[in-house]
C-alpha cells in the first residue's frame, strides 16, 4: 500500500490528475456493473416478466406480502350473498337399494319382523360404474335375386366404414386427454387400457387427433375472422419447439373466443392483416406495425417493473407511478361504464407530474460510461421506462378513456399458459402439421370452455361431422 502510494506522489500534477480521473471512471465502472448484478439477483416473477418456475425452489420468504394485490378487506371464505355449491340429493336416483329393519327391537328384544314400516332413511352415493368398451355390431341382410341370383346387400349407416373400428365417443375421450390435459400419446395408450381394457394404439391416437383437426378446421377460419374483427382483442405470443427448433405460438383472444397460430418467427404478424379495432399487449415493438388498429399496454408489466425499481433502485417516483396506476384500475371497476370526468383529469394530471419527478430525478444522475463510441447513449432501466410511460401515456392510460379496455393482457397471459403445461408435462412437436393441428383444436377447446360448453360432447360432435359453431 506504501508503495503504491510512493508510485502516485512521484508523478507529476498533470500525471497524478489523469491517474485519479482513470481510477474515478474505473470506479464508476464498478459501481454500475455491481448494480447490473444486483438487479439481476433482485429480479423474480414478481418484479419482472420472468416465469414463476425460473424462480427456483428457494422461494423468497417476503413473496406473500409483497405481492401486487393489495391486501383485501373482506373475511375469508364465501361472501354474504353469494349461493354455494355442494352436493344434494337427486329426487330420482339410477338406481335404488333396499336395506331390511332388523327383526327385533334393539332396546327389549321385542319381535318386529310383522310390523309395518314407520319412514325410510335416504342416502346417496354419487358414483361412476365400471367403465368398459361396449361392443355394437352392425348386421347387413343380404338377399338374392330369384331371377338373375344376384346378390343385394343392404346399407351399412354412413360412421361404419370398417370391419372392426373405434366409436366417436372413445375417440373424443383420447383427443380430451389429449389436447386438454396433454397426456403424450404412449400415457394416454397405456391410460385407455387402464380405464376402459382399450387397447388403442400410439398411431390410432395421432389419427384421430389428424381428423379432428381436418374436421375443425373451418370452424378456426370463422373463429380467426371473428377475433380480428373484435372490438378489443388480446395479443401475445411464446416460444415452443418444433423439429428441435425454437418457434412461436401466437394468440388472439378474448373472454369468449381463443385463436391459436404456431409460426416459425415471431416477428410472423402476416396472418393478422386485416385486424381491426383496439390490440392489447405487452408492449412488443412489432405490433405497433399493425395498421388500422389502436393499442393498449398491459399494466401488469408496468406494475412489476415499477416494483423492480422500487425495491432495487429505490426510486421513489416508481412507488408514485405504481400507486397511481393502481387507483386507476379500482375506480375503473368502481365505475363500469364511464369513470367521471374530473377523477380522469386528477389522475392525468398525477400522471404528468409523477413522469416529470422521475425525469427530474434521472437528469440529475451522473451519465453512464458508454462502453463504445458507436450506438446510442446507454440509459438506466429506469428513465428507459419513463420515457415509454411518456411517449405512450395515450395507450398506457386507455382504460380511463375506454370502459371495454382491460387495465392489463393477463388474458392473453392465461390463454398461453397451457403451452408450457404442455412443455412440462409431454414436451413439443416433431413437425409443423403435428403442431398445427395441435393449435387448431386447442383453439376449439378453450373457446368451448370459454362459453360453457362441454368439451367431451363438442369433441363428439365433431368427430361425428358435426364441427361446433360458436357466437
Amino acid at each position: 500500500m506504501t508503495g503504491k502510494n510512493d508510485n502516485l506522489l512521484s508523478m507529476n500534477p498533470s500525471m497524478q490528475e489523469e491517474k485519479i480521473a482513470a481510477l474515478e471512471s474505473e470506479n464508476q465502472a464498478l459501481r454500475e456493473r455491481i448494480a447490473e448484478l444486483e438487479r439481476r439477483l433482485g429480479i423474480d416473477s414478481k418484479n419482472s416478466s420472468k416465469p414463476p418456475s425460473s424462480d427456483g425452489l428457494r422461494k423468497k420468504n417476503t413473496h406473500r406480502t409483497t405481492s401486487l394485490r393489495a391486501k383485501s378487506t373482506k373475511k375469508t371464505g364465501g361472501q354474504k350473498g353469494h349461493q354455494g355449491h355442494t352436493l344434494e340429493q337427486v329426487a330420482e336416483p339410477d338406481l335404488k337399494v333396499k336395506h331390511s329393519a332388523p327383526d327385533s327391537c334393539v332396546g327389549c328384544g321385542c319381535d318386529v319382523s310383522q310390523e309395518k314400516v314407520v319412514t325410510v332413511l335416504k342416502r346417496q352415493v354419487f358414483d361412476i360404474p365400471t367403465p368398459r368398451i361396449e361392443v355394437t355390431e352392425h348386421q347387413v341382410e343380404v338377399k338374392q335375386c330369384p331371377l338373375c341370383q344376384q346378390k343385394i346387400p343392404g346399407n351399412f349407416p354412413p360412421f361404419v366404414k370398417a370391419p372392426v373400428q373405434y366409436g366417436v365417443r372413445i375417440k373424443a375421450v383420447s383427443a380430451y386427454l389429449q389436447h386438454q390435459h396433454f397426456l403424450p400419446e404412449d400415457r394416454l395408450s397405456e391410460a385407455l387400457q387402464d380405464l376402459f381394457n382399450c387397447s388403442m394404439t400410439p398411431g390410432t391416437i395421432a389419427n384421430t387427433s389428424k381428423s379432428l383437426a381436418q374436421t375443425i378446421s373451418p370452424v378456426v377460419d370463422k373463429l380467426a375472422h371473428m377475433l380480428k374483427s373484435a372490438p378489443v382483442k388480446h395479443l401475445d405470443e411464446t416460444g415452443f419447439r418444433i423439429s428441435g427448433k425454437t418457434q412461436w405460438l401466437h394468440v388472439v383472444s378474448t373472454e369468449t373466443a381463443t385463436w391459436y397460430r404456431p409460426a416459425t418467427k415471431r416477428k410472423d404478424l402476416e396472418p393478422l392483416k386485416g385486424i381491426t379495432g383496439v390490440v392489447i399487449h405487452d408492449h412488443w415493438k412489432s405490433y405497433f406495425q399493425l395498421e388500422n388498429v389502436s393499442h393498449g399496454s398491459c399494466n401488469a408489466h408496468h406494475l412489476r417493473e415499477l416494483k423492480a425499481l422500487e425495491e432495487i433502485e429505490q426510486e421513489s417516483w416508481a412507488k408514485s407511478m405504481k400507486q397511481l396506476l393502481t387507483l386507476g384500475n379500482k375506480y375503473r371497476h368502481r365505475y363500469r361504464e364511464t369513470i367521471p370526468e374530473p377523477i380522469v383529469i386528477r389522475l392525468t394530471q398525477l400522471y404528468d407530474s409523477i413522469l416529470k419527478r422521475g425525469l427530474d430525478f434521472h437528469a440529475d444522475q451522473p451519465p453512464l460510461i458508454r462502453k463504445s463510441n458507436r450506438g446510442r447513449l446507454k440509459r438506466r432501466v429506469g428513465h428507459n421506462l419513463l420515457l415509454r410511460l411518456l411517449d405512450y401515456a395515450p395507450n398506457v392510460l386507455r382504460f380511463l378513456f375506454e370502459a371495454h379496455v382491460p387495465f392489463t393482457n393477463n388474458q392473453a397471459e392465461r390463454d398461453l399458459r397451457m403451452m408450457k403445461c404442455k412443455q412440462k408435462i409431454s414436451g413439443c412437436f416433431r413437425s409443423y402439421p403435428h403442431a398445427l393441428n395441435f393449435a387448431n383444436i386447442r383453439s376449439v377447446l378453450s373457446t368451448a370452455r370459454k362459453q360453457n360448453l362441454n368439451l367431451l360432447e363438442v369433441l363428439i360432435d365433431a368427430l361425428s361431422g358435426k364441427p361446433p359453431v360458436f357466437f
